[in-house]
């Protein structure tokens, strides 16, 4: 389990995940959203970010793009 899937609130505020935290969740979003798992693996993708300028800081998630593309992708 990645550490910030423990560690970060529960709250779902939090505006970023690790890439390993968002890929654990892959399977779970698909049936979810009625989406193939591949197609959200992509969309993940698109909306990482690789830290500041592309060198510092670890690689994440934006959480609300995602979503927001996510929902584009389902019509809501």
């Amino acid at each position: 389990v990645p550490p910030d899937a423990v560690t970060r609130s529960a709250s779902g505020l939090d505006p970023d995940i690790s890439i390993e935290n968002a890929q654990l969740q892959v399977k779970r979003i698909a049936l979810a959203r009625g989406l193939q798992p591949d197609q959200v693996t992509k969309a993940i993708s698109d909306h990482t970010i690789n830290g500041f300028a592309g060198i510092y800081g670890d690689p994440h998630v934006n959480v609300l793009e995602l979503n927001l593309e996510l929902d584009k992708m389902t019509g809501h």
